[in-house]
């Protein structure tokens, strides 16, 4: 007895899942509201002026005007409108470019010091601390654990498979108690420390056919990493949990609260390993890792490599 295949599944999810409501017209609140204000000065200025100034000279000055409140409450630039876009500009170009690391404050020079230029400000980063257990302390009081996971192949699945892997990542996302970031980005790939372990794994191997096919593929992945610029997916999760601001010790709420997010962490692990994607909550080493990788995307961060047949030690330096 043959079964059909159920219908395949179909669902349009808008590429900015933050993208606000529609209210009238196709346009969002903050779109009516810039054109409405556009509409009343130009509506006020054609009141005070429409006996004083020439039809043209008015045309002169409110098409312009017109013609600019509307490209802003309707343009886009790199993902934003154009009047945060502006804004963000304003803000860009008032704050320093020079920034240190200096938790305590710049501190100014001395009286007898003539200064040039300004003093250097501040670097706030977002992360202020990490804990041994793998928690993020946010500079804005709130609690943060990055959870690695891996990738599916989806399309490669029939649809009986697609719809449970659907409705169980539905599942999981139902359960969610508070806001979850799902963060991929593309990150370089070196295969240096690949081609010296396949080159030193060839040197033992038992017969002369498998060392032979060892120094080949190890050739092979020596070129493709020269030749080709490689990239490799990274996805993390990322749970956070900001402490209600009530009475009591702000270190006590912030224990509970890194052990909130770890125990949600630990279910998001448990609950995607159902699925099938590996996933693995990242310790303070790890997540140090990352934080690096994302400030830095370009430079080298050497995790280091042993060998199978190595012993892993670990060494702490003291100043």
């Amino acid at each position: 007895m043959k079964y059909d295949e159920p219908p395949p599944l179909l669902a349009r999810i808008p590429a900015d899942i933050n993208q606000p409501d529609k209210i009238a017209y196709g346009l969002t609140f903050r779109q009516i509201l810039i054109v409405a204000l556009t509409g009343g000065i130009a509506a006020a200025i054609y009141y005070l002026f429409h006996q004083l100034l020439p039809v043209v000279i008015l045309a002169a000055i409110l098409l312009p005007l017109i013609a600019l409140g509307i490209a802003v409450a309707l343009g886009r630039r790199d993902g934003l409108s154009l009047d945060r876009f502006a804004l963000a500009a304003v803000l860009f170009s008032r704050t320093s470019k020079r920034l240190v690391a200096a938790p305590d404050g710049v501190t100014g020079p001395p009286r007898w010091c003539r200064l040039r230029g300004k003093l250097p400000a501040p670097l706030r980063l977002p992360v202020r601390a990490i804990r041994t257990d793998g928690a993020l302390e946010l500079a804005d009081g709130g609690v943060a654990v990055l959870v690695e996971t891996g990738t599916l192949s989806f399309h490669l699945r029939t649809t009986g498979e697609q719809a449970a892997l659907v409705h169980g990542f539905g599942r999981w996302l139902n359960s969610l108690e508070a806001p979850v970031q799902l963060l991929a980005r593309a990150r370089p790939a070196d295969l240096t420390d690949l081609v010296q372990t396949v080159e030193a794994q060839a040197e033992v191997l038992p017969h002369p056919a498998l060392a032979q096919a060892a120094r080949e593929h190890a050739a092979y992945l020596a070129e493709l990493n020269t030749s080709r610029e490689l990239l490799t997916r990274h996805v993390l999760v990322v749970l956070r949990d900001h402490p209600a601001s009530s009475r009591g010790r702000r270190a006590v709420r912030r224990d509970a609260s890194a052990g909130l997010v770890v125990r949600r962490a630990a279910e998001a692990e448990r609950a995607l390993a159902s699925l099938g994607v590996t996933t693995r909550v990242l310790n303070a080493d790890e997540a140090a890792q990352v934080l690096s990788e994302c400030l830095d995307p370009r430079a080298a961060h050497p995790a280091g490599q042993a060998l199978p047949d190595e012993l892993i030690t670990s060494a702490r330096r003291t100043l």
